[in-house]
């Protein structure tokens, strides 16, 4: 029968647990065991194997095995409850999955600030330089956040495709000093979130969503930031009704923001009709702006041109269409895909400062999230993006 560890600290494990938004039962299912058992390794009674403990370690908690044996639980700040604009029940809910990758993108803050000795080198940062005011109307943010950025509505029409969309306006506000990541979530339901901060905000986005609902969630997460507050996007943003205050202010104008900033009201009054409306006709509006069509539905139910069971009816179907119609990724090639998540602007970054010795193979490892020995199969892959871009 395997040995049982010594100087396992159980608070620790009750700590990593609650920190994954995992409950007891959760844990035992992963290990065929019951509830108590776990209890017992977390109150002392018992404790795990070493081979119990690894699973534990990077398959549940995400965590290095050498953290179980320290004297007291790590002193690391709780992210989550930086999503103040989010109802506490619906923080709760967040899964492990979706835990770890906010857990990800302060790993990424600190990456950036090591990276930049502290001070964001953008010459133009736009949460610096686009203020918000009080009550500001958002059609007039929306504007003066395009002119800011230079592009066009008719530069945007002219994109040759939805992922190009998504790839110019990553970079415009990649190059406006907040970088932007890319994960693919687990938990349904959730697009992306930001983190806000002085230097390096970040907006990680969910890579398992089509590049519409990417769009979507980049312009409402870039709202959070200007209003200077961390944010979740959602698929289903029923949740703001629970909100109450500032909150719900913020949530409402984000929402406001990215709808009025990807589609303008002045542009779009030239495009609509009186209806009915179709499918095409959604599809068509949806196409000249390269965004989804529940962007454009939402458009016509904020001005009274659909009833708002039109709109929840028609939103509910194209959500069962999408999840009917969606395969399991069958992977693809891991460094393309990591190029992908880590973006031209993070790896010009990295391997910038490797080339100028500023940081060795081990640190551009840990940067990128590959081994050592896989750095050249990455740089390639980066080097074929670029090529092709």
């Amino acid at each position: 029968m395997p040995n049982t560890l010594t100087g396992i600290n159980p608070e620790v494990l009750r700590w990593a647990r609650e920190r994954s938004g995992l409950s007891l039962s959760d844990v035992a299912r992963k290990f065929g065991k019951s509830p108590a058992a776990i209890s017992d390794w977390e109150t002392g009674g018992k404790a795990p194997t070493y081979v119990q403990l690894e699973k534990l370690a990077y398959q549940v908690y995400k965590r290095p095995v050498a953290i179980f044996f320290f004297p007291e639980p790590p002193d690391e700040p709780n992210k989550i409850g930086e999503f103040r604009t989010l109802p506490a029940s619906e923080r709760e809910r967040l899964s492990s999955d979706t835990r770890y990758v906010v857990r990800l993108a302060e790993t990424m803050q600190i990456a950036l600030r090591e990276l930049n000795s502290g001070v964001n080198p953008s010459p133009r940062k736009i949460f610096d330089d686009v203020l918000t005011f009080p009550n500001e109307p958002s059609d007039r943010l929306a504007e003066r956040t395009r002119t800011y950025l230079g592009i066009s509505i008719e530069d945007q029409r002219n994109w040759s495709s939805t992922g190009d969309a998504l790839d110019s306006w990553r970079a415009a506000i990649e190059d406006s000093g907040i970088y932007v990541f890319k994960r693919s979530l687990k938990q349904r339901g959730i697009s992306g979130f930001s983190l806000m901060d002085d230097q390096f905000p970040v907006i990680f986005l969910n890579n398992s969503t089509p590049s519409t609902r990417q769009i979507f969630t980049l312009w409402h997460e870039v709202a959070h930031i200007l209003f200077s507050t961390s944010g979740v996007t959602k698929e289903d943003d029923s949740f703001i009704q629970l909100l109450v205050g500032e909150s719900k202010v913020i949530e409402v104008q984000a929402n406001a923001f990215a709808g009025e900033f990807l589609v303008p009201s002045k542009d779009f009054r030239s495009q609509i009709h009186s209806g009915p409306y179709s499918d095409d006709y959604f599809n068509t509006m949806a196409d000249r702006y390269h965004v989804s069509r529940e962007v454009i539905l939402r458009k016509h139910s904020d001005r009274g041109l659909v009833t708002q069971q039109f709109y929840e009816d028609k939103s509910r179907e194209w959500r069962e269409q999408f999840a009917a119609s969606s395969s399991s990724s069958t992977g693809g090639n891991y460094y393309n895909t990591q190029v992908s998540y880590l973006g031209q602007k993070f790896l010009e970054l990295v391997f910038s400062r490797y080339y100028q010795g500023r940081i060795d193979l081990s640190q551009l490892a840990d940067y990128t999230n590959v081994k050592a020995r896989n750095v050249a199969a990455l740089e390639q892959a980066f080097m074929r993006k670029l090529s092709s871009s």
